[in-house]
C-alpha cells in the first residue's frame, strides 16, 4: 500500500499558525521570564501583537480573493474563503479586546486571576502567592490557543478534524474559567461543570459524526451533502448522526436544553474570561453551524427544522423567564446570553441565503455589547473592610445611582443593554432586524413573532438596570460601600465598543456589505 504525502497550502493558513505560534512561544516566556511584572508586560505585548498582525493577514487575504471562492487547503478538510476570513476577523477583534480586559488591573494592583491556580482556595500557599506578587500570566498563551482554535473552526470542513478545532479551544476555556481572584471556590466549580458538560456534549458531537459516517462512508461536509441525496428515505441512522452533531454544536452557542452550564460559568469565572468567551465562543460556535447545515445537512433541512425550532423558542422562553427573576447582573446576562443564542438559532429557520449575512452581522454587534457590557462589571466594585478594592458589585442594588457617580460607565451600560433588547439607533437592533427577515423569508413568521414577543418581555430586566441606574438614588453609605473603578485599558475597551454598536446601528451598510460579499462566496462554494 502506498501512502501518499498530502499537499497543504500553508498560506491560506497564515492568520491561524501565526497566533498558534505565538501562543507556543508565550509559553517558553513563561519558562524563561522570572520576574512577574516584565513577564506581564512582555506577555501583553506578545499577545496583542500577535493578534494584530494576524488581522493585518487576514485583510490581505480577503482583498487577495478578488472574487474568488477561496482557497482548498487540505481537501475535504479545510477551506479557507471569505466567510471563513470574515468569522476569523471578528474573533481576532474578540480576543484582542479580551486581551485588553485580561491585562486590567484595579487602583490596588490586582488583575482577575489568582496568583497560583494549582492550589487550594484560601490555603498559605495563596496567601503567600499573593504576597509575593506573583502572576498568572499563563492566560495569555491561553486565550492565544483558545483564538487560535476558534479561528481553525471557522474553515475546517470535516467532522472529525471540527472535533480536533473544538477540543483546541475549549480545553484554554477550562482552564482560565477556574482561575478567578476572588470567590475561588465558585470559580473552580464552575470549570469542573463546563468541563463535565463540555466532555458530555463531545461525546455526543462523535458519537453523531460516527452515525453520519456510517450512513453516509463520509466525513467531509461536501461529500456528505452529495451522499445524502442518494440515501432513500432519510435512513434512521443518518437522522440520529444528524441530530446528535448538532445537539453537540449547540452546546457551545449555549442553547436550552443544553444550556445549564451558562448560568454558572459566567457567574463563576473572572469576568474578563466571561467576556471574551461570551462573545468568541458563540461566534466559533455559530460559524461552524453555519458550514454543517449548508454544506451537509442541506437535504435534511425540512427533517431538522423541528429541532431548530424547538431549541430557539425553548432557548428565547428560558432564557427571558429566568432573566426576570435574577438578581445578580451577571447570570441575568447569562441567561440573556440563553435568550440569545434562541435568536441566532431563528436565523437556521429555512436555510436561507440572508441568514448567512444575519449571522455574522448578529454575532458581531452581541459580541462588542457582550465586551463592553462585562468590561463594565470590572469597574465597579466593592470595598474591603480595610477600605481596599474588594470584589466586583455584582447585585443589582448595588448598581443604583450610578448614573450620578460615573456618567461613563452608566451610560455605556445603557447603550449595551439597550442593544441587547434591540432598540433603534443601536446595533443590537440592525441585527435583530437581519435574523427576523432571514426567517421570514424561510416562511418561519411564526418562529419570528414568538422572538420578537420574547424581545419585548426582555426590555423589562434590561430597562429594570437602567431605571437603578440613572433614577433610583443609592442608598446611605453607599459612596463609602461601592468604588468606580477608572482603569485606563478597561476604558479603552468600553470606548471602543461602545462606539462601534452605535456606529454599526446608525451606519450598518459597510459591514453588511462584507458579510454578503461573504455569503455569496459561501454559497457558491456550496
Amino acid at each position: 500500500m502506498n501512502f501518499v504525502t498530502p499537499e497543504i497550502a500553508w498560506a491560506p493558513l497564515t492568520p491561524i499558525l501565526i497566533v498558534l505560534g505565538t501562543a507556543a512561544v508565550a509559553i517558553l516566556i513563561e519558562a524563561f521570564i522570572k520576574s512577574p511584572a516584565t513577564r506581564r508586560t512582555v506577555q501583553l505585548t506578545v499577545t496583542i501583537g500577535a493578534l494584530l498582525v494576524a488581522l493585518g493577514f487576514v485583510i490581505v487575504q480577503w482583498v487577495g480573493l478578488d472574487g474568488s471562492a477561496g482557497d482548498v487547503v487540505m481537501t475535504g478538510k479545510i477551506t479557507v474563503d471569505a466567510q471563513s476570513l470574515a468569522w476569523q476577523a471578528m474573533l481576532l477583534v474578540f480576543g484582542i479586546l479580551g486581551a485588553l480586559l485580561f491585562a486590567a488591573r484595579t487602583s490596588d494592583g490586582e488583575d482577575a486571576f489568582t496568583p497560583l491556580g494549582s492550589v487550594p482556595p484560601g490555603s498559605t500557599k495563596e496567601r503567600l502567592a499573593r504576597r509575593a506578587g506573583l502572576k498568572v500570566t499563563e492566560v495569555f498563551p491561553l486565550l492565544l490557543f483558545a483564538v487560535g482554535g476558534m479561528m481553525l473552526f471557522t474553515c475546517i470542513t470535516d467532522l472529525i478534524f471540527l472535533f480536533v478545532a473544538l477540543e483546541l479551544f475549549s480545553l484554554p476555556l477550562y482552564i482560565m474559567v477556574a482561575l478567578a481572584r476572588r470567590r475561588r471556590l465558585l470559580s473552580q466549580e464552575a470549570a469542573l461543570k463546563y468541563f463535565l458538560l463540555g466532555a458530555f456534549s463531545s461525546a455526543i458531537y462523535l458519537f453523531g459524526a460516527a452515525l453520519v459516517y456510517g450512513a453516509t462512508t463520509q466525513i467531509d461536509l461536501e461529500s456528505i451533502g452529495i451522499a445524502i441525496d442518494f440515501i432513500p428515505n432519510r435512513d434512521g441512522m443518518l437522522l440520529a448522526g444528524a441530530v446528535m452533531v448538532v445537539a453537540g454544536l449547540m452546546f457551545k452557542i449555549g442553547a436550552a436544553p443544553f444550556h445549564s452550564w451558562v448560568p454558572d460559568v459566567y457567574q463563576g469565572a473572572p469576568t474578563p474570561v466571561t467576556a471574551f468567551m461570551g462573545a468568541a465562543t458563540k461566534a466559533a460556535a455559530t460559524a461552524a453551524l453555519v458550514r454543517v447545515m449548508y454544506l451537509a445537512f442541506y437535504p435534511l433541512e425540512w427533517e431538522l427544522s423541528w429541532m431548530f425550532w424547538a431549541v430557539a423558542i425553548t432557548s428565547m422562553i428560558i432564557g427571558t423567564l429566568a432573566a426576570l427573576v435574577q438578581t445578580d447582573i451577571k447570570r441575568m446576562l447569562a441567561y440573556s446570553a440563553v435568550a440569545h443564542a434562541g435568536f441566532i438559532l431563528v436565523a437556521f429557520a429555512g436555510l436561507t441565503p440572508e441568514a448567512l449575512v444575519a449571522l455574522p452581522f448578529y454575532l458581531l454587534t452581541y459580541g462588542l455589547a457582550t465586551i463592553g457590557a462585562f468590561a463594565i462589571i470590572t469597574q465597579v466594585r466593592e470595598r474591603a473592610e480595610d477600605g481596599g478594592i474588594g470584589a466586583e458589585a455584582v447585585r443589582l442594588g448595588q448598581w443604583a445611582g450610578l448614573g450620578k457617580r460615573s456618567p461613563f460607565l452608566a451610560g455605556a451600560m445603557a447603550l449595551f443593554l439597550l442593544s441587547f433588547a434591540g432598540i433603534p439607533l443601536t446595533a443590537g437592533f440592525i441585527g435583530k432586524f437581519e435574523v427576523f427577515s432571514a426567517a421570514i423569508a424561510g416562511g418561519a413568521w411564526p418562529l419570528v413573532l414568538v422572538a420578537v414577543i420574547a424581545s419585548m418581555v426582555a426590555a423589562f430586566f434590561y430597562v429594570r438596570l437602567i431605571v437603578l441606574m440613572f433614577f433610583t438614588d443609592a442608598p446611605e453609605g453607599a459612596d463609602e460601600a461601592i468604588a468606580v473603578e477608572t482603569e485606563t485599558l478597561t476604558r479603552v475597551v468600553i470606548g471602543i465598543t461602545a462606539a462601534a454598536i452605535v456606529i454599526l446601528g446608525i451606519l450598518p451598510s459597510g459591514v453588511l456589505n462584507i458579510f454578503e460579499s461573504a455569503a455569496h462566496l459561501l454559497v457558491s462554494a456550496g
